[in-house]
């Protein structure tokens, strides 16, 4: 994202608006047409239906995936159907999670200047700003975010880390290393449950994984009937964990054709696969389509963790899950990120391009 020039913002790549995201939120601005979603399946919120099931996205405990059957079948179930859920007993503490949300809070309160010392440049992705924008007719997504890589640790661009809170550099990365553990652990787990070689995903993914974060700020929305926080996408990581808001619901996944809210666990983390888990469990798990709602009278922060394949490697389906009764439903790919890129340029569906 530019810097700020008078009073305009130049909002992203060829996209000029009079204010940022946060500033016409702040001013009881109306959303330019150039947020609001054109396609209403994707744009109402009365879809959402919490009555249709007791527990639409179960909450399993990680500390006992290893040793208990009943917790591991759990996770196969909800990884099968929706490829969600809420994660506790992850062995983070209550009080470093509030922590992690404390610094995201701090840096996007800060002055606008302060954070623009940290703007992302134009056409590329790590910085505080808002998504590169790839094509003309793309909705934009109401949201400010700050999204940076943290492993492999030699690859971080530090000029992009906030300084200020002074502590915001340590407690990413510690956040970083024991979410990296728990990712670990849950891949572990999955090839467990598919009674597969315990490291059939995690080898996949090589020896320097990549991990990158991304801190978004929602703020209140005068339109939220027409205007999304994120549009409706499936993740092209292997795993994502999402440490919601404390209190403010946004994040709504598709299931049986609905959209279903996922609640808030103030000291859970959200877990959904992503593409490359598609992939690799050869469509045994699932890469749910999710997007994030606005709302008129409260801002939302939430704090997204993506894991992905080494660029280099290439990632397609567990040799021992084809067989004659499921035949191998993807090729190989290399460089997934990047291929997923290409394809939304395009218009296209990364995951529909590389089935067999």
């Amino acid at each position: 994202m530019a810097n700020m020039a008078g009073s305009m913002s130049v909002f992203s790549e060829g996209v000029t608006l009079p204010k940022s995201v946060q500033e016409m939120s702040m001013n009881g601005d109306e959303p330019p047409p150039e947020f609001y979603v054109k396609d209403s399946s994707f744009g109402c919120l009365d879809s959402s239906d919490l009555s249709a099931s007791v527990n639409p996205v179960p909450v399993i405990d990680v500390s006992q995936l290893l040793s208990s059957n009943d917790e591991l079948e759990k996770l196969k179930l909800a990884l099968n159907s929706s490829g969600c859920f809420q994660a506790i007993g992850h062995g983070i503490s209550s009080s470093f999670i509030d922590k992690v949300r404390e610094v995201a809070k701090t840096f996007f309160g800060l002055p606008q200047e302060e954070k623009h010392k940290y703007s992302r440049a134009v056409n590329e992705v790590e910085g505080y700003g808002h998504d590169l924008v790839v094509s003309e007719k793309q909705v934009l997504d109401w949201n400010t975010r700050l999204f940076l890589r943290v492993f492999p640790q030699h690859q971080r661009k530090l000029n992009l880390w906030p300084q200020n809170p002074d502590d915001f550099r340590e407690v990413l990365h510690e956040y970083s290393t024991k979410l990296k553990q728990m990712m670990d652990l849950l891949f572990k787990a999955m090839a467990k449950s598919l009674n597969i070689e315990e490291n059939s995903f995690s080898d996949q993914f090589g020896d320097n994984p990549v991990m990158q974060v991304r801190f978004n700020f929602y703020p209140p929305c005068s339109k939220p009937d027409k205007v999304l926080g994120v549009k409706p996408h499936s993740d092209r990581s292997g795993m994502t964990v999402l440490l919601q808001d404390e209190e403010v619901e946004g994040l709504q996944i598709i299931k049986d054709g609905k959209w279903i809210t996922v609640p808030v666990i103030p000291h859970a983390l959200v877990v959904n696969l992503g593409d490359q888990m598609q992939i690799m469990s050869n469509g045994i798990f699932k890469s749910p389509v999710h997007r994030v709602v606005t709302n008129t009278d409260k801002l939302r922060i939430s704090v997204a963790m993506f894991n992905e394949a080494e660029p280099d490697k290439e990632i397609g389906p567990v040799e021992s899950l084809i067989d004659e009764n499921r035949p191998r439903l993807y090729r190989n790919v290399k460089n997934y990120a990047s291929f997923n890129y290409e394809c939304f340029q395009k218009g296209k569906v990364a995951l529909e391009e590389v089935k067999v």
